[in-house]
């Protein structure tokens, strides 16, 4: 008979709680789990199409290894089992890194790692085991800017406050299209819902956006702003602020050292200097910095298109600090902070460690790192180049470089002569097809899900948690077990029980937490306390571990709810504690509830967040200050021809799911879209191939005329370019597209975070039967 189960979405950062339908072992249905204490029931077409996801025919069921001649010439991918496939990588790697060093080896992380809890608690020990510092991920080309923002004004970089969507007056909305993404650094279940109830309660919704997308269709006010100029904007609208006296930041004035440095240096910065360079009148500036200071509440929020830019790091600063300037920062209906259950109990205010850029940097083009993070735009470089410390092996887990970062066709010969390769991806694709050891996680339906990145960006307070819905198939670990026995295959552990590795990152933790005088374990038997974890696996032992020590923990039952409650808003400004008359949290609390548990709405909690050296929001920190001269330079900065920026498609992440049938269709197309103006000057039809020419390659795509792009903008989706040899993506190498990425060739980054600039880019365009042959 069939079943059903409940499981939090993996697809997307929105986290949506479904009910999976399951007949024996298959997923035949997927729908909104109407009891969620956090979606309540929405779900999108990804959500939807859970089921076809999970039975992919083309997913990897068992290891592949690579055949090598006598000669040595490498040979083709082959099934293995999975003794095989991790005696190749602990016989391979231990011995290229004692042989070259630790920095010999690479760590690619992608996307899907903060989707999986393997994928969120794993990496950090293999990154210990290696001992390398050679970690590429895709934070590079999105987020980076947000971490670097944050850690500089606050201290840390993971303190990043979000809008409080279900009760700000005015949301004011850069570079983003959370009717098609589902939103960023921002988890909201049914992000379309929460805009609409915020219009039909008198708010006001203004959209920043070179394109007219479904989310700036549904604003107040639409600003077509010309792509890659958002911190010049903002920068204005702090100048307003400060010009005309409008700035109240209320109790943070107390917490906040910089302002008087702050005024002088966005002082050039006036909506008459910068419109031109916005393709704003100064009108429109002023009358919206205006209305942001006299909201009763507001918030502004930024992203992609804002972040993935030349001065993507000053954007998102300048996000925060107009918070802060109007008020909103850390204020119901402002931005606030979110408090994940897993998050460190809060712990008395004061001064911290700070954030620090640049503690080492790449050898061949010296990119500082940010976050203990280089540049995914520069692995190739990295691998080509000769001399010592050479990249010679790379593990890539759930990434496919080829696709999302800076040309790709270079990255694609730099990983082919790689000594040694690993993936862990559950497809054959552009960029696994050069391992030399593919280990295939098991379909989601088969893994358990704990959101231990996206909680700590989630509008409302909650937590949740998911078992797997269908038992593994016989001889299939899970996703956990197989990045354990991978950590211990480069370790020189290879055959080690996988447990000791999760064993060891118990005792750790709580080996800290007991030498911690701020948690309610100091002093207290690491041992005593691990026997009390409860959990079916390492990875639940694991969980049970940071929900008790979280702010909202047990406390390994030294907490009471009351307790609980009082010791967070004594040292966190009024966190909130396990709901009154419930026990503290732990695993077995929450596998009460497998539809979650509330939290509460957010709650102001600075200063509890801030970790900077003197212990308040530095407003404006030395490398941001270092920066703006460039910015002012742009003020006379005028495009030439045109610029491309990216899109997002509903039915789309990334590369990751154009291999589903059901999402790859309707407005999922890669297409070439372009203004009719700009068309008919070129001489472009709908339809017709246009060949597009930038710094770091040409591609042809077909065109889609249309006016919801502004003229001198182009735009092309990202993730597409599925035509390469040697992969197992049927339906997406059905309907190929091309890779946008091509386009650039690595050498356009924002300098304080390394990330890549995927949009605002000049490009030239040709109808396809016209244009010159070219070097692609």
């Amino acid at each position: 008979m069939p079943r059903t189960a409940p499981r939090i979405c993996p697809l997307c950062e929105a986290t949506c709680g479904l009910t999976l339908t399951i007949e024996g072992t298959t997923v035949t249905g997927a729908r909104g789990d109407r009891d969620d204490i956090f979606s309540r029931g929405f779900i999108c077409p990804k959500g939807a199409s859970f089921g076809e996801l999970d039975a992919d025919p083309d997913r990897l069921r068992l290891p592949l290894v690579r055949a090598y001649g006598l000669d040595g010439a490498r040979g083709a991918l082959r099934e293995a089992s999975w003794q095989e496939a991790y005696e190749l990588i602990a016989a391979r790697l231990p011995p290229l890194a004692a042989a070259h060093g630790p920095d010999s080896v690479g760590v690619v992380l992608g996307n899907p790692n903060v989707h999986t809890v393997a994928g969120s608690l794993y990496p950090p020990l293999l990154l210990g085991a290696l001992r390398t510092r050679n970690l590429f991920t895709a934070s590079t080309l999105d987020q980076m800017p947000k971490h670097v923002s944050s850690g500089l004004l606050f201290g840390d970089p993971f303190a990043i406050p979000v809008p409080d969507l279900d009760r700000t007056d005015h949301l004011l909305l850069l570079g983003t299209n959370p009717l098609e993404s589902n939103g960023s650094l921002c988890t909201a279940p049914d992000f379309p819902g929460r805009l609409r109830a915020l219009r039909a309660r008198g708010g006001t919704l203004t959209v920043v956006d070179p394109r007219r997308t479904r989310t700036a269709r549904l604003a107040d006010r639409h600003l077509a702003i010309r792509p890659g100029t958002d911190a010049l904007l903002l920068a204005a609208l702090a100048q307003v602020l400060f010009e005309e006296k409008l700035t109240d930041p209320g109790p943070l004035a107390e917490l906040t050292e910089g302002m008087d440095d702050l005024r002088a240096a966005v002082r050039d910065f006036t909506p008459e200097a910068v419109a031109p360079a916005c393709d704003l009148t100064a009108g429109e500036i002023r009358a919206l910095a205006r209305e942001l200071a006299e909201a009763p509440t507001a918030a502004v929020y930024g992203r992609i298109g804002s972040s993935a830019v030349e001065y993507g790091t000053l954007a998102s600063w300048l996000v925060d600090v107009l918070n802060l300037l109007t008020g909103n920062l850390d204020r119901p209906g402002g931005a606030l902070f979110p408090l994940s259950a897993t998050d460190r109990a809060p712990r008395p205010p004061g001064p911290g460690k700070g954030f620090a850029l640049g503690r080492w940097t790449s050898r061949v083009a010296g990119h500082p790192e940010a976050k203990g993070e280089l540049p995914l735009a520069a692995l190739a470089e990295e691998i080509e180049t000769p001399g010592e410390g050479r990249i010679r092996a790379v593990i890539a887990l759930a990434a496919n470089p080829v696709l999302s970062a800076p040309d790709g066709d270079r990255l694609d010969r730099a990983l082919a002569g790689l000594d040694f390769m690993v993936s862990v991806d559950p497809y054959l694709n552009e960029t696994s097809r050069h391992a030399d050891v593919v280990l295939p996680p098991p379909p989601p339906a088969r893994s358990a899900h704990f959101d231990f990145a996206f909680n700590g960006f989630a509008v409302r307070n909650q937590v949740r948690y998911t078992r797997a819905a269908v038992p593994l198939e016989e001889g299939q670990p899970d996703e956990s077990e197989i990045h354990a026995r991978l950590i211990l295959a480069v370790s020189g552990a290879h055959g080690a029980d996988p447990a000791t590795v999760d064993d060891l990152a118990i005792a750790r933790e709580l080996a800290k937490a007991v030498a911690d005088p701020h948690t309610p374990v100091h002093g207290r038997d690491p041992g005593e306390l691990a026997a009390l974890l409860t959990g079916e696996s390492g990875p639940e032992r694991r969980l049970d571990l940071r929900l008790r020590l979280g702010p909202y923990g047990d406390g390994f039952r030294t907490r009471t709810a009351e307790t609980a409650g009082a010791g967070a808003a004594g040292t966190d400004g009024g966190a909130p504690g396990a709901r009154a008359g419930t026990p503290g949290l732990s695993l077995a609390r929450l596998l009460e509830h497998p539809h979650g548990i509330d939290l509460g709405p957010l709650r102001p909690r600075l200063p509890g967040p801030l970790r900077t050296r003197s212990g308040r929001i530095e407003l404006l920190p030395a490398p941001i200050a270092a920066d703006l001269p460039r910015l002012r330079a742009a003020l006379a900065a005028r495009p030439a021809g045109l610029v491309l920026v990216g899109r997002r498609h509903l039915r789309s992440n990334n590369s990751w799911l154009h291999n589903v049938r059901a999402l790859n269709g309707g407005s999922n197309r890669c297409t070439l879209q372009i203004h009719p103006e700009d068309a008919a000057r070129i001489g472009l039809h709908d339809g017709a191939l246009a060949r597009v020419t930038a710094a770091g390659g040409v591609l042809e795509a077909p065109v889609e005329i249309t006016d919801t792009v502004r003229t001198g903008v182009v735009s092309l989706p990202h993730g597409w370019g599925h035509d390469r040899p040697g992969t197992r993506t049927s339906v997406a190498s059905a309907r190929p597209g091309v890779n946008v990425n091509q386009l650039l060739d690595g050498s356009r980054l924002d300098p304080l975070s390394g990330t890549a600039v995927l949009n605002g880019f000049p490009v030239e365009l040709t109808p396809a039967a016209l244009a010159p042959p070219g070097p692609n």
